[in-house]
């Protein structure tokens, strides 16, 4: 009996490790928004997009959906056209938003402290975000504008790319600063 409570104990500790891996969500890359000048390409109802175009030369992003550790890097955010063009033009502080459920009635935006964007496009956050949805289904990770006029503030201007989830490495959050 000893033995078989002892198996069962190391089962159950290998499925709630497991779980607890399996709650982290990683894009491997971020993207700029692909827009025309003027044109708004909204992730919903709720969240538009920038109206220029923007490029991003790398970045990552993760979050753990059990406890809310978020990390964001990005490097190279700059606007496409315009006489911003290979600027970040007037932006200087974004947000990082994960979204769950997106485009149903349980869509949730869980944003970030604002964070300063340089003159280069590179931005770095390491935090947590509050009351993650129990249910997160197709979590989306967006860059949006912050700190800036109230028609601009809030638009997306980058998204995470190749999203992952589990245990594919062994990082978590935040854990690309050291």
């Amino acid at each position: 009996m000893k033995r078989l409570m002892v198996v069962l104990l190391l089962v159950l500790g290998a499925v709630a490790s497991y779980a607890q891996t399996n709650n982290v969500v990683r894009w491997e890359g971020i993207a700029g928004v692909i827009t025309s000048q003027g044109v708004d390409n909204p992730v919903s109802n709720n969240i538009h997009s920038g109206t220029f175009a923007w490029t991003v030369r790398s970045g990552s992003a993760s979050v753990d959906l059990a406890t809310g550790a978020v990390f964001f890097n990005v490097e190279g955010l700059v606007i496409n056209g315009t006489s911003f063009s290979g600027t970040p033009g007037p932006i200087s502080f974004l947000t990082g938003t994960l979204v769950c459920n997106a485009g149903t009635d349980s869509e949730a935006a869980l944003n970030t402290a604002a964070t300063p964007l340089s003159a280069r496009g590179d931005a770095h956050h390491s935090g947590r975000l509050s009351n993650v949805p129990a249910t997160c289904a197709n979590p989306l990770f967006l860059l949006r504008i912050a700190r800036l006029s109230p028609g601009a503030n809030g638009r997306w201007i980058a998204t995470g790319v190749q999203r992952s989830t589990g245990s594919g490495s062994n990082t978590t959050p935040g854990s690309q600063l050291q």
